[in-house]
């Protein structure tokens, strides 16, 4: 149950394992500035490092003709190479990461990837001047792509909402035979899913991690693995149950589950635990019929809930407990959006031209 369960620990394994093999891949100097990181962050981000970090050491051997002539490969780097980097060097490698057409691995990504993309490379200098291990750091004249707080935050509405789960109900003149079949077979875990992270606010990652154990139908409640490994209890309503019970005893009843995913609360069609990637699809697939105006995402869904739970109580603390957010300022920033709503109220609200109440 929860993060004692047989998924979760195969999860952390495989990714320690992952991130082993990505740390040999590394020059020594990347993977003590990796480890450094250790305690503070999540395997899952550790990995992201060393691909980052991979991407930027690839880069150099393929377009430094200095370094392709010299160095055999990523693990072969030394400090005195990264040291004696100019910044246009680093600069070029950002518009790289920027747009690739060319050979290789063909990408383009916005501002906010770039920056991601670069924060590895950047605390990597700065872990090594900190250390004296290196005296001069370019990374300090690479400026790095100039991020806007965005307001808009997507979410849908609760007509949208009901028009998404509609949809899954009942099908779209829209769909086709193949797609309405398809659609039928699934119609209760989809409804099941859906309604779940809508009405908990709950990760993609959480959904797919949880057993047929976790959940308590007599007390509306579930255990779920938070980001950070913490376990946590939710309180759902009866929406929930209902979607949550309708699928248990109709479809899960008939699944035959593949050896080692038997206690998996969600299934594929192939009798596997969903994956993070399944859900994504179906999100995608009756959101663009249902809500063709907005890109859903799961984490849309989540999105939906914190803005109607804070809507509804003006408790921010109690969206950040419910969400898993460890830092607050993550809550305030991702709902600033609601302000505007509270803005536009105000200035209806003062008409001094209308007739004063007996």
């Amino acid at each position: 149950m929860g993060k004692d369960s047989a998924y979760y620990k195969d999860k952390a394994r495989n990714q320690k394992l992952r991130l082993r093999e990505l740390l040999n891949q590394l020059p020594e100097f990347a993977v003590d500035y990796v480890y450094s990181k250790e305690v503070t962050a999540q395997t899952s981000t550790l990995i992201s490092y060393c691909y980052d970090l991979l991407t930027f050491f690839k880069f150099l051997l393929s377009n430094n003709p200095s370094i392709k002539k010299s160095v055999p490969s990523t693990k072969d780097f030394t400090l005195s190479i990264i040291e004696n980097l100019k910044p246009q060097d680093i600069m070029e490698y950002q518009r790289y990461l920027e747009l690739n057409v060319g050979d290789g691995d063909p990408h383009e990504n916005g501002k906010k990837a770039i920056a991601r993309k670069m924060s590895p490379l950047r605390g990597m200098y700065q872990y090594h001047m900190l250390h004296k291990n290196i005296k001069e750091n370019p990374m300090l004249l690479v400026p790095l792509p100039r991020l806007k707080k965005d307001k808009n935050i997507i979410r849908m509405n609760n007509a949208e909402v009901r028009d998404i789960l509609y949809t899954i109900e009942n099908g779209s003149e829209y769909m086709s035979e193949r797609q309405k079949k398809i659609c039928e077979k699934t119609k209760y875990r989809d409804l099941a899913i859906l309604t779940l992270m809508l009405n908990t606010g709950i990760r993609v990652s959480e959904c797919t991690g949880l057993d047929l154990s976790d959940v308590d139908l007599r007390a509306n409640t579930l255990v779920i693995v938070r980001k950070g490994g913490g376990q946590d209890v939710l309180y759902f309503n009866d929406a929930v149950n209902e979607a949550i019970s309708n699928y248990i005893e109709t479809e899960r009843k008939s699944v035959v589950p593949v050896e080692g995913h038997e206690k998996a609360l969600f299934y594929s069609m192939q009798g596997k635990r969903i994956s993070v990637d399944s859900i994504e699809k179906l999100v995608k697939k009756y959101s663009r019929i249902a809500v063709p105006n907005k890109k859903i995402t799961p984490h849309k869904l989540r999105s939906t809930y914190g803005t109607a739970l804070y809507r509804e109580t003006g408790d921010i603390r109690l969206v950040a407990d419910v969400l898993g957010h460890e830092n607050i300022n993550t809550t305030i920033d991702y709902y600033a959006a609601i302000e505007d709503e509270h803005k536009r109220t105000a200035a209806k609200a003062v008409d001094f031209n209308r007739k004063d109440p007996d």
